[in-house]
C-alpha cells in the first residue's frame, strides 16, 4: 500500500477575524469556497465549518474590521479565478499546437517516403 499524498495547504489556528473575512469572501458573488481556500492558501474544509458557525452566530465580526480589507482579498480571490482560467484556455492552445505539429510531421513523412 502506497503512502497517502500528504496536503499541502495550511491547517492552523486562525484568528476570529480572519475567519470571517474568509467566511465573508465565500459569500460575495462570482467566488466560491475552493477559489478563497486557494487564495488564503488554506485547506478547503475549514471555509465550510467556518460558514456554519457564521450562520449559527458562534463567529461574529469585530466592528473595527475594515472593509478595505475585504476588498483587497475578494480582488485576489477574482484575479486568481481569472488567471486560472487563462491557464486553462493556454493548456488547451499548447495541446492543439503540439497535435498540429505531430499531425504535419507525419504528412511530411508520408510524402517524402514516396
Amino acid at each position: 500500500m502506497g503512502r497517502r499524498p500528504t496536503v499541502s495547504k495550511r491547517v492552523g489556528n486562525y484568528g476570529n477575524d480572519f475567519k470571517v473575512k474568509a467566511v465573508r469572501l465565500t459569500f460575495m458573488k462570482g467566488t466560491n469556497v475552493q477559489d478563497v481556500a486557494k487564495a488564503l492558501d488554506m485547506h478547503p474544509f475549514m471555509l465550510p465549518r467556518w460558514r456554519k458557525e457564521y450562520r449559527d452566530g458562534v463567529l461574529v465580526a469585530d466592528r473595527r474590521v475594515k472593509r478595505v480589507l475585504d476588498v483587497e482579498l475578494a480582488s485576489k480571490v477574482k484575479k486568481l479565478r481569472k488567471l486560472e482560467e487563462e491557464n486553462a484556455k493556454l493548456r488547451v492552445e499548447n495541446d492543439l499546437l503540439k497535435k498540429a505539429i505531430r499531425f504535419s510531421s507525419k504528412k511530411r513523412k508520408k510524402s517524402l517516403s514516396l
